[in-house]
């Protein structure tokens, strides 16, 4: 490398490598192409500094950069989030005046549907998997403009996109950046590839009354992963986004409405009672086949509700004249040093085998038949299972409560047999979007409720928690996810208001993390989500024993 450097070129050090030289005002697409071949995915974004940028992003200062791939967890909301708008602009041109809503997530891909004059077949989901891939061949490049945001509504306004429109309302900027696809204007919370060229990956599944959109996955090697049905859950969410229709309170500007009116006090209410009656369904259904199911095991993801429920149910179960006991699968941990290790030689807590399945088994099986078992405390200072003269006894009407994450896994309590067991699947199955096509994905439900859980009862800041969570997550996939559809039950502890409430706990905590940390693009992404929510700040009409209150505090629990 020359010693002297001129002017008009830069250094640059990417992926932590010796710098190389390149011309000031690059862009990072073009130096992408240097490396595309070694990356096991396409490139489609860049981390710069600290800041995340996309490919179109121009380099007129030395810096440093890190690839994004469609595989990370980043780069995958890029991929998804741009292929929506190939769907939506494919869909608008076929069906004319039609309105695409994107609804959840479904086995591993996005279920969205098509709202016509008349119900799609599968026929018309072939003609959109078509054009899509005509759109995608053009290699349309996606062009992001700032607009004042009172022409973004109007251009809103003409789409029939009303969400849209509603929420803008609430944004506390002047201006709006807008991305175009050819002759479609959308606004989407995130940013886009560079074109429609890199997304040559996808397939699309009929799936009625919509479809599922599929993409590729990290856990699958960077493909897409097969289909797989799942019925329940998809039913559940059915049910929430029928009550968010009931309720008016489909999208996050009419939650925003709500408070800005000051009436969600009753709204509060319904939703909590709808809880409740969930909850006292389960005890009923339990007490009627006590005699052949005594075991009761709950399963969910991490901050779900999995502690809420539990003691939410064996409330409900007294008031059926019963009186449930539980254990706990943490005291039967092996120790420490048996404890398996992932794939970064990390002791892997979440594994199946790092509990003493013969041990467990043994006991359970030794309760259920009536026996007087004393069971173990796990020391965690030491890493070794203590006995402390800790007895439990329960008679023939007597549930045995108990909830961790391989609860739904046959191999956790294989010494009893599965008519014995009511197993139940929580998850946080939000029912709000934030519009017609920006989606509020599950997970980050889930890691605002965490973050803020472990601020207030653990002393962990969000940084520990962001640490965390990729661990987190793929346990979840690999321990618990597999399961699901194997619960009797399904339980959905979203409510509509919770991320109004985490609001104001969780902004300060992501705040804190400056931009020198490697957790600053995603705090900045989870910044921007949460300043579409207007902060509820009376907690009053929160009950005690609110799933909410398990995060957030001050709780009956």
């Amino acid at each position: 490398m020359p010693s002297k450097k001129h002017t008009d070129y830069i250094d640059i050090i990417i992926e932590n490598c010796e710098a190389k030289r390149y011309p000031k005002g690059i862009t990072l697409e073009d130096i992408s192409r240097d490396y595309q071949d070694e990356s096991c995915s396409p490139i489609i974004a860049a981390v710069v500094g600290s800041e995340l940028q996309e490919l179109s992003h121009t380099l007129d200062e030395d810096c440093e950069v890190k690839w994004v791939d469609a595989c990370s967890s980043i780069g995958s909301r890029i991929y998804k989030r741009s292929l929506t708008f190939v769907l939506i602009r494919a869909c608008m041109e076929l069906f004319s005046g039609c309105q695409v809503s994107v609804e959840h997530s479904i086995s591993k891909g996005l279920y969205c549907e098509v709202k016509y004059k008349k119900s799609l077949v599968e026929s018309d989901i072939q003609r959109i998997y078509d054009r899509m891939k005509e759109i995608i061949e053009e290699d349309v490049p996606f062009k992001k403009t700032r607009v004042p945001v009172e022409e973004a509504i109007d251009i809103f306004s003409d789409y029939g996109q009303m969400n849209k429109v509603r929420l803008l309302k609430y944004r506390d900027k002047p201006y709006i950046k807008l991305y175009q696809c050819g002759w479609l204007k959308n606004y989407f919370y995130g940013y886009m590839v560079p074109s429609t060229g890199y997304l040559r990956a996808f397939d699309i599944k009929y799936y009625p009354p919509g479809l599922v959109l599929q993409y590729p996955r990290n856990e699958d090697g960077g493909k897409i992963p097969e289909f797989v049905d799942n019925p329940k859950i998809f039913k559940v969410f059915r049910e929430s986004e029928k009550w968010a229709e009931i309720l008016e309170i489909d999208h996050v500007a009419s939650l925003n409405d709500l408070i800005v009116a000051q009436k969600e006090d009753e709204y509060i209410r319904i939703a909590e009672a709808l809880h409740e009656k969930k909850i006292a369904q389960m005890a009923d259904y339990i007490a009627e086949d006590l005699n052949h199911r005594r075991l009761i095991l709950i399963a969910g993801p991490s901050s779900s509700g999995k502690t809420s429920l539990a003691r939410r149910l064996s409330i409900q179960l007294r008031v059926n004249g019963l009186k449930p006991k539980s254990i706990s699968l943490d005291d039967y941990f092996v120790d420490r040093e048996k404890t398996p290790l992932d794939e970064n030689g990390d002791y892997n807590f979440e594994a199946i085998e790092a509990i003493d399945l013969d041990l467990f088994n043994s006991d359970l099986k030794r309760i259920l038949e009536g026996e007087i078992v004393e069971t173990p405390t796990f020391n965690f200072k030491t890493g070794k299972r203590e006995y402390r003269g800790h007895k439990i006894q329960i008679d023939e009407n007597q549930p045995l409560i108990l909830e961790g994450i391989h609860a739904l896994n046959e191999r956790l309590t294989e010494s009893v047999s599965r008519n014995q067991k009511f197993k139940i699947y929580i998850s946080c199955l939000t029912q709000l979007n934030l519009d017609e096509h920006n989606r509020i994905p599950t997970t980050d439900a889930r890691l605002i409720r965490r973050m803020v859980r472990d601020h207030q009862f653990r002393g962990n800041d969000a940084q520990r928690t962001m640490s965390m969570w990729p661990s987190v997550r793929r346990g979840e996939e690999m321990y618990i996810f597999p399961f699901q559809e194997d619960a009797d039950v399904m339980f959905n502890s979203a409510l509509f208001y919770e991320l109004s409430v985490l609001k104001k706990y969780a902004e300060p905590l992501l705040r804190q993390i400056d931009n020198d940390n490697t957790h600053f693009p995603e705090a900045k992404r989870l910044l921007k989500f949460l300043n579409y929510f207007v902060v509820l700040e009376n907690e009053d009409d929160i009950p005690k024993t609110s799933i909410l209150r398990e995060f957030v505090g001050n709780g009956a629990f």
